[in-house]
């Protein structure tokens, strides 16, 4: 029963997307970034918003609280890019493995202001919209788009074992490579000491054959 439990515990971490939620402050010329790791092929949705400062939040935004967005892929890649924006979204699917880069930035503006963002950063392949599918079809249809659903899923939980497994092996390759240059430094290091002790001995044993002290 146990086992049970951990399987079913592992399989909903699996179904659940990776997600970013939070709230942060820029000041005005500084940028701030964050980074989200993403495999390839998966989905993901960002929304991002500057929060009014205004009591009165019927109020537009003055032109000193917008923003200057950029999101790119660990290899420079560019999937979005917006200047003096209070709000906006990014939708996208990861061409390739690596780190994903999302930056905020606040222009240049005197006296120093401080901008307060909401940044919502989900990825996974939840976020296909199964409803709207079951709608366009008939009732008699909506076993086929709960089998395609679990389908997906299995896929996707498929994949995520096999990028697991991946890292683990790189994890594993690289512990492997770090003891072998430990041993090797610590070989080094020991020749050097015996032979540091070598010279001093017969650095001394030539100083007292010299002087006739032996």
């Amino acid at each position: 029963m146990m086992m049970i439990g951990w399987m079913v515990l592992v399989v909903g971490v699996l179904l659940v997307p990776s997600s970013q939620s939070l709230r942060f402050d820029i000041q005005s010329g500084k940028i701030k970034c964050i980074s989200e790791d993403m495999k390839s092929n998966s989905m993901t949705v960002g929304k991002y918003q500057v929060i009014n400062p205004n009591q009165d939040r019927h109020q537009l935004l003055p032109d000193s609280h917008k923003l200057n967005v950029k999101v790119t892929s660990s290899h420079g890649h560019i999937f979005q890019w917006a200047e003096k924006v209070e709000k906006g979204q990014f939708v996208f699917t990861a061409m390739e493995q690596g780190n994903y880069m999302a930056s905020f930035s606040a222009p240049e503006h005197w006296p120093l202001i401080t901008l307060t963002i909401d940044f919502d950063w989900r990825t996974g392949v939840q976020f296909k919209d199964w409803f709207n599918v079951a709608k366009k079809g008939h009732v008699d249809q909506a076993m086929k788009v709960e089998l395609e659903q679990l389908y997906h899923t299995i896929n996707s939980i498929h994949e995520e074992m096999f990028y697991f497994r991946a890292r683990e092996k790189e994890m594993q390759q690289l512990n492997q490579e770090t003891i072998s240059k430990m041993m090797w430094l610590s070989f080094v290091s020991l020749c050097f000491g015996f032979s540091v002790a070598g010279l001093q001995f017969w650095y001394l044993k030539s100083f007292f054959q010299e002087n006739k002290l032996i």
